[in-house]
């Protein structure tokens, strides 16, 4: 069970088709829209009501640029995500119904908790981003900034109360249905596997048994041939610099478009554009602009890959090797784009509202020019490759299926 942005699915699609290929019949529960992502593996599928894309877009969603902090846009998006939770209830419950494990993304952590509970089912946490409480770093989804060793611990408490808080008006009534106690909750934590590679970021010293990195889960992609206009255009040149922001939104596409080209020409850079949901776009004989393409396919073609930090874009130019220029935008992707120029694979993060053709060009250059950079990337790929991050999955799942 997931709830999100594309990001928040996809990689949930491979690691379902290894439980499949392992024995187990597995259901991918979540929004209707990216039901076309199991297409061709042997997941079967249970849409959710709720269009994630269409939130965005809304007038509560677009309000997201209108804070400049991390705490803002997080209070911004957990309104959103309680005026739209309650909508999905039915559908999680009656998926649970017809199922033995649940297994739940933290979007719909505490809802699926509840869930598994009333129905007594045994669940397991999967989690793309850290979540738990430590010393070590800040709450990701408040971006990148340390608070020192009490203040990240105390952060992190703070974050889980508002996912708690997200909530609170839908587990009630769940609660109820369910035959459960209004009042009484599970007091035995979630054990998670977080579905990233130590390599990136460690196991925090400080967490609690029952929380684990396992490695990255990669998503189904069935076609790994590139389209034919795609293929011709990096024949025609040196490998391109890949441009893209996932699922992310920005105020206005057009303008930042034009400004990533001209910082690409200004660095003597050819361009490959992907659309996204925020509709980015470029014309040019030195650029091309695509709709969905398999990242596994396209990154190790690149020179480059500027993108927003997303946890799965992030992944997807680890593995490849190559050098990144991330620009974050919200929430955990500052914890992300911190964490490629730690690793070096990044000479710099570039905000989005910092974002000029003058700051990025340089940024740009040293990223594709830079051998240190692309060493030390095609290093952390080869070794972040030889990862299988389903493996404690399946074994997990096993004991909980037994």
């Amino acid at each position: 069970m997931t709830a999100g942005s594309r990001g928040d699915v996809a990689p949930y699609t491979g690691l379902g088709q290894a439980l499949a290929r392992a024995g187990h019949q597995v259901t991918l529960v979540t929004h209707a829209r990216f039901e076309p992502l199991v297409a061709g593996t042997e997941l079967r599928f249970h849409p959710l009501p709720v269009d994630p894309r269409a939130e965005l877009h809304s007038s509560r969603g677009r309000g997201l640029h209108r804070s400049a902090t991390g705490v803002g846009k997080l209070m911004r998006v957990a309104a959103l995500a309680r005026a739209v939770v309650g909508r999905m209830t039915d559908d999680l419950v009656a998926a649970a119904r017809a199922s033995d494990v649940l297994l739940l993304s933290s979007s719909l952590g505490p809802i699926g908790r509840t869930i598994a509970e009333g129905l007594r089912l045994p669940c397991l946490g999967l989690y793309l981003q850290p979540l738990a409480p430590t010393r070590e770093f800040a709450p990701p989804v408040l971006g990148a900034a340390s608070w020192g060793a009490l203040g990240n611990r105390f952060a992190g408490h703070g974050v889980n109360l508002l996912m708690e808080r997200i909530f609170a008006s839908t587990v009630p009534s769940v609660r109820t249905r369910l035959g459960l106690p209004r009042g009484n909750r599970a007091g035995r934590a979630l054990p998670v596997l977080h579905g990233f590679s130590p390599l990136v970021v460690p196991r925090p010293r400080d967490w609690p048994s029952g929380l684990d990195v396992t490695g990255y889960w990669w998503p189904y992609d069935r076609d790994q041939l590139l389209p034919a206009r795609i293929e011709e255009f990096l024949d025609a040149g040196e490998p391109p610099v890949f441009v893209g922001l996932g699922s992310a939104t920005v105020p206005d596409p057009a303008a930042l478009s034009a400004e990533i080209v001209r910082a690409l020409r200004r660095a003597g850079l050819r361009g490959v554009f992907q659309r996204g949901w925020g509709g980015l776009a470029a014309d040019g004989a030195d650029m091309l602009t695509v709709d969905e393409v398999p990242h596994s396919a396209l990154f190790p073609r690149m020179a480059a890959v500027l993108h927003h930090a997303g946890a799965g874009t992030t992944a997807a130019g680890l593995r490849a090797g190559v050098p990144a220029v991330p620009v974050p935008i919200q929430f955990d992707e500052g914890f992300w784009a911190e964490r490629l120029v730690t690793l070096g694979v990044a000479p710099r993060r570039v905000p989005l509202r910092a974002l000029t053709a003058q700051v990025l060009a340089p940024a740009l250059d040293r990223a594709v020019r830079d051998p240190a950079h692309r060493e030390r990337a095609q290093a952390l790929g080869l070794r972040i490759r030889q990862e299988d991050g389903t493996a404690p999955v399946l074994a997990a799942v096993e004991r909980l299926a037994g």
